[in-house]
């Protein structure tokens, strides 16, 4: 599907230069001298490598078409994760690479969107907000809770993130 360069919005995937390329930034620019163009910053899905491209406004570029579909995590198989097709059960691997550092927030049963292209998942769509068991945390400090503080804290999966303090009321 054709769509103008101007519509490029950051996570829009599109086909260029013979690959599929994900929109990481885009900025409009309108300079006082020329036409108004698109700069844009592209990730490679296939290859990871990022490219800077400036489209004029006019022109436009093949959006892929990718199909989305609800999928369970199951478990982890090697290099590859396990997940189910809510509706039809069916059961896909998916290489550690495509999901990254996200593979750190994932628990049994938890839901995903995963895209595909051509029948190729290409990426994996966790849920915004995921609930977690802190396992350990240190101790709030005095006069922390001035400002806008976090405390260092262990999730399951022995993920350390950070949380604000917790306020008790006497």
């Amino acid at each position: 599907m054709k769509i103008l360069a101007s519509e490029i919005r950051p996570g829009t995937v599109i086909e260029y230069k013979n690959d599929l390329w994900r929109c990481l930034k885009s900025q409009a620019v309108k300079p006082g001298k020329g036409g108004a163009f698109n700069q844009v910053e592209l990730k490679s899905i296939t290859k990871g490598t990022k490219l800077n491209e400036r489209f004029r406004s006019g022109e436009t570029i093949e959006r892929a078409s990718l199909d989305e579909r609800n999928y369970q995590y199951l478990y982890e198989d090697g290099n590859s994760l396990v997940f189910m097709e809510e509706k039809t059960f069916e059961q896909v691997n998916i290489p550690n690479e495509i999901i990254g550092d996200d593979k750190l927030l994932l628990k049994e049963n938890i839901s995903a969107v995963l895209e595909f292209y051509d029948e190729k998942p290409i990426s994996v769509s966790l849920p915004k907000q995921l609930e977690y068991e802190i396992l350990e945390t240190d101790a709030v400090v005095k006069g922390q809770t001035v400002s806008s503080s976090y405390k260092p804290a262990t999730i399951q999966n022995n993920l350390k993130i950070m949380v604000p303090p917790l306020h008790r009321s006497r």
